[in-house]
């Protein structure tokens, strides 16, 4: 038995036939199992994503940048709105923002500027002149203007006033004339506040009188170029 058994194992068929068996088995990993392989995910894809969400959620946040309001489902958008306020009142508009940028031009050359003490005593002397009745925030609802564009056209009124009342001579005699008669229309009672607002009144006079010749010159002087 042990000889047939030697022999088998030295027959070269017999090898050969190990062999061919052993070549025709499926080769197996042993290190690793085989698993099924994840999906492969598109990160382009997740970037979109992300990106539309964040736009979306700035618009959200800043909607009253892009719609004006909203009427029955119906978006008016901002630059309808622009385009109607342009139409309507943007030659106005400009022509007021022109005058600004000249008098600000003119009162750096001339070194003039308003300070806030000026612009604060101004402001007493208005609501003095409605007879300390109504507060600021009254006066300027009646007039429909915020409170912030209220100092900025007294700035701008203060401003023309120091530049063109440079020179401009108020005697003592022009005052008392003024008060004899204007004295129903002026606020104050007492002599000195009486004489300090006759004289703030024919200032503003004398200055206004130089307005329209002084503003045409500046002008004239002016490279304005409009496109609107």
């Amino acid at each position: 038995m042990a000889t047939r058994k030697s022999a088998l194992k030295k027959s070269p068929i017999v090898r050969k036939a190990m062999m061919d068996d052993m070549h025709s088995m499926p080769l197996v990993n042993e290190t690793s199992p085989s698993m099924p392989s994840a999906p492969k995910f598109n990160t382009k894809i997740l970037y979109v994503v992300v990106a539309l969400l964040a736009l979306s959620a700035l618009l959200l946040a800043n909607k009253g940048l892009l719609v004006a309001a909203v009427v029955d489902g119906k978006p008016i958008f901002r630059w309808d709105l622009t385009r109607v306020l342009t139409s309507r009142f943007g030659n106005q508009t400009l022509e007021g923002m022109i005058t600004e940028h000249l008098i600000a031009s003119e009162a750096r050359k001339t070194g003039v500027s308003v300070t806030e003490g000026e612009l604060g005593a101004r402001k007493a002397e208005i609501l003095k002149s409605v007879g300390g009745s109504m507060s600021l925030e009254d006066v300027l609802k009646v007039q429909g203007i915020s409170k912030e564009e209220f100092e900025s056209q007294l700035r701008l009124q203060l401003t023309v006033q120091k530049i063109l009342g440079q020179g401009v001579e108020i005697t003592d005699k022009d005052i008392d004339q003024f008060i004899a008669t204007n004295k129903a229309a002026l606020a104050a009672t007492e002599p000195a506040a009486l004489r300090a607002e006759a004289r703030q009144a024919i200032l503003e006079s004398k200055v206004s009188e130089k307005l329209q010749p002084w503003f045409a010159e500046l002008k004239k002087r002016a490279q304005i170029l409009r496109f609107l």
